[in-house]
């Protein structure tokens, strides 16, 4: 199972393509989409799509995991995720991929086991279970693929369970 990841922002969306074949797990790329700032959002939003699709055509995964909305307090920010998320989940869509959303915290358990995981501790279990050489940075690549981790061990987990 190829499983692509994504954390969405209209500045930076982090994406994180993780493979898990035969019992082992690994990373296939990750990275960030950045847009520019001075760019209006319309066309922000249009490079965030191209870039995706772009991603899934190149690496072909089976499914898309993405992170869901948080609510803070700052509503105009989580508005602007919410519409990169939802050319993210367009993008998907068109290449007929199934989508899974969690949340923050079952990100967190997912690959900490801790709901209230700090970024570092995140970064530092990423680099173990993936077994890269140095922690993924920037921190948007980090969640795309701990966005990814949870997909996969949720959806192993479920296949078993039903077995």
């Amino acid at each position: 199972m190829r499983v692509l990841g994504v954390d969405p922002g209209t500045a930076t969306t982090g994406f994180g393509l993780v493979e898990h074949e035969s019992g082992k797990i690994r990373a296939v790329d990750y990275g960030c989409i950045r847009t520019s700032a001075n760019a209006p959002l319309p066309q922000r939003l249009l490079e965030v799509h191209a870039r995706i699709q772009g991603i899934i055509r190149d690496f072909r995964p089976d499914v898309v995991a993405v992170e869901q909305v948080f609510f803070n307090k700052n509503a105009r920010s989580a508005l602007q995720v919410g519409q990169a998320r939802g050319v993210v989940l367009l993008a998907a869509n068109q290449a007929g991929l199934s989508v899974l959303e969690y949340t923050p915290l079952e990100v967190k358990m997912g690959v900490v086991g801790y709901g209230r995981a700090s970024k570092r501790q995140i970064q530092s279990m990423i680099k173990v279970l993936l077994g890269l050489e140095e922690e993924p940075r920037p921190d948007d690549a980090a969640d795309a693929l701990a966005v990814a981790l949870c997909c996969i061990h949720t959806e192993t987990t479920l296949r078993e369970f039903r077995q």
